[in-house]
């Protein structure tokens, strides 16, 4: 296989969703009932989920290229485009490297900075203890964090699910891309019109990442989810799933 696996479903303009750290295309599973108002193209990054079979990259421009490759490949030129996370950090990337192609832009629990330096440990305390105590226990602990209270409904069991089809390699290479990546000084490229998305619980992204989306990218906006962690698009769903349309509707 010489581009990334996918999930494609449903009808309308084509919505691309590109998924975070330890994730996969099935971290999307709770937007799918937008693909009665748009055509979800959803891969999996490399090392990731159904592409788990490839070598992941060790920067975010790699990433990018990457799924400009696999649209390239489905003959998808132009796209409304949202990024969470490390996707996030992909997504600034590929409206920077090819603006004339994103019609709009979502920036969803992300930010420009790579080392993140508020998130709840830093990237080599992550890096230690996967070498450390393995990949399992890692991701395990790690999505704890995306969620307030991880033991209520589907959302975590979902994070370990899609993080079990992760490869060490994958999970070390994405740190190495973050720690190498600064997106601050190209942020003035994105033409797109941009919804900046925050939980004001996320313990990966601080509020100061925010800003610096909202004041870098010419036409953008915040919306604020109230009491919700990184993954705020499985625990509050429907409103999630509202901003999303309102925004691109």
């Amino acid at each position: 296989m010489n581009h990334l696996s996918y999930k494609r479903i449903g009808k309308g303009y084509p919505l691309v969703l590109v998924h975070g750290y330890l994730g996969g295309q099935d971290m999307w599973k709770f937007q799918e009932d937008l693909k009665n108002n748009f055509e979800l193209i959803m891969p999996s990054l490399a090392g990731y989920g159904e592409s788990s079979k490839m070598t992941a990259p060790s920067t975010i421009r790699e990433n990018a290229t990457q799924v400009f490759e696999l649209l390239d490949y489905l003959k998808i030129d132009t796209f409304n485009l949202l990024g969470h996370s490390m996707g996030g950090m992909i997504v600034q990337e590929m409206a920077a490297l090819f603006p004339e192609r994103v019609n709009k832009l979502i920036c969803f629990g992300t930010g420009s900075i790579g080392v993140l330096p508020s998130r709840f440990e830093t990237i080599d305390e992550s890096r230690t203890k996967i070498k450390q105590f393995g990949l399992n226990k890692t991701r395990k602990d790690i999505a704890k964090t995306w969620f307030i209270d991880h033991s209520i409904g589907d959302g975590y069991k979902l994070c370990l699910d899609e993080g079990a089809k992760a490869t060490t390699q994958a999970a070390l290479a994405s740190l190495d891309a973050w720690d190498s990546w600064d997106g601050r000084g190209q942020l003035s490229q994105i033409n797109s019109p941009t919804l900046i998305l925050w939980s004001n619980k996320d313990r990966s992204y601080d509020w100061s990442q925010q800003e610096i989306l909202r004041n870098g990218i010419a036409d953008s906006r915040i919306k604020i989810i109230k009491n919700c962690a990184h993954n705020s698009h499985m625990e509050e769903t429907l409103l999630f799933n509202k901003l999303i349309k309102d925004f691109l509707l």
